[in-house]
């Protein structure tokens, strides 16, 4: 494994470019949330595919594909991350969170599964929370019913979080966005019931949302119940992918209470709802989710509103 570049900020993320097995490349992130200590929130965002086949319109990792890293190739992104911060693997922080999501979707690389199954063994960690988010695609089942027992072994008692990306609520639209076959959203709300157990984290439902595609507080309202799913709405980051898409953030981060309808309707059907704007100098680091710094490196016409910290080339 070797780093070959890196960009960011000590105070609010690192985004590091690391060449694994056979010379493929991957990129992971460690970042804090300001004005939350790393002591209390420590965040890692690790890869699980080199590229990603799926191609969402607004995800700048989905440019080209060329297979998946081992579980070892996964967790060697972790322990990068770890002893370079806690050279003896010994972690203090009260939330450990390891999100399954820089770059890649998740359930379709199985050695997601052998990795989290690996984790709680390999550091001194009592924070440590993994996050899985995806789309769902239909081309894996077993993936799923895996993942439910792993969390069952593992990580009861809220030490979990899974995460569906919806994005709209508008079926075609969804397919639009998201354009591989995928579980409708009866199917994410029948697996989510039985994922669901007391004292888990709820559910997360993802939508980063661009003007004029549908939430439709209704159709979550007949499929998943407040108690086990709650709402996440976050900007449409400022990507390639979304500009040649014509992408447009339904959240502006400067006014974020514009989403004050969306969300009132939403609590009063009863979900918890979270806004989550974050740190907009994230977008300057590409560190936010969608953004991709190989696909930033070689464009020829460069985005104004992202990426724009210098990379820099290393050899670790």
């Amino acid at each position: 494994m070797k780093v070959i570049a890196s960009t960011g900020r000590e105070e609010i993320a690192l985004v590091y470019i690391m060449e694994l097995e056979g010379g493929k490349l991957v990129e992971c992130v460690e970042s804090i949330q300001p004005p939350i200590p790393r002591q209390d929130k420590w965040v890692l965002l690790v890869s699980t595919m080199h590229g990603c086949p799926v191609g969402c319109a607004m995800c700048d990792a989905g440019g080209f594909y060329a297979g998946k890293p081992s579980a070892d190739g996964i967790l060697a992104q972790i322990d990068f991350l770890v002893r370079k911060r806690y050279p003896d693997g010994c972690i203090p922080c009260k939330q450990f969170k390891i999100q399954f999501a820089r770059m890649g979707e998740p359930a379709l690389n199985p050695g997601v599964l052998e990795a989290l199954e690996r984790l709680p063994g390999l550091y001194q960690a009592p924070g440590l929370m993994p996050s899985i988010s995806t789309v769902a695609p239909v081309a894996n089942r077993g993936f799923f019913e895996r993942l439910l027992e792993i969390k069952q072994d593992y990580y009861t008692g809220g030490h979990f979080q899974l995460q569906f990306s919806l994005h709209t609520t508008d079926d075609a639209l969804r397919d639009t966005i998201i354009p591989i076959r995928k579980w409708t959203l009866a199917q994410m709300a029948a697996y989510g019931e039985r994922f669901y157990a007391p004292g888990d984290r709820k559910i997360t439902l993802n939508f980063a949302l661009a003007q004029r595609n549908p939430l439709d507080d209704g159709v979550l309202a007949g499929l998943f119940s407040p108690e086990k799913f709650l709402i996440k709405i976050t900007p449409v980051n400022p990507t390639y992918k979304a500009a040649e898409n014509g992408l447009v953030s339904y959240i502006n981060p400067q006014t974020p209470e514009r989403q004050d309808k969306i969300v009132e309707a939403l609590r009063h059907r009863g979900y918890e709802v979270i806004v989550s704007i974050g740190e907009l100098e994230e977008n300057q680091v590409g560190s936010n989710c969608g953004q991709y710094l190989r696909t930033h490196l070689e464009a020829t016409q460069k985005l104004e509103q992202g990426y724009t910290y210098p990379v820099v080339e290393t050899m670790m």
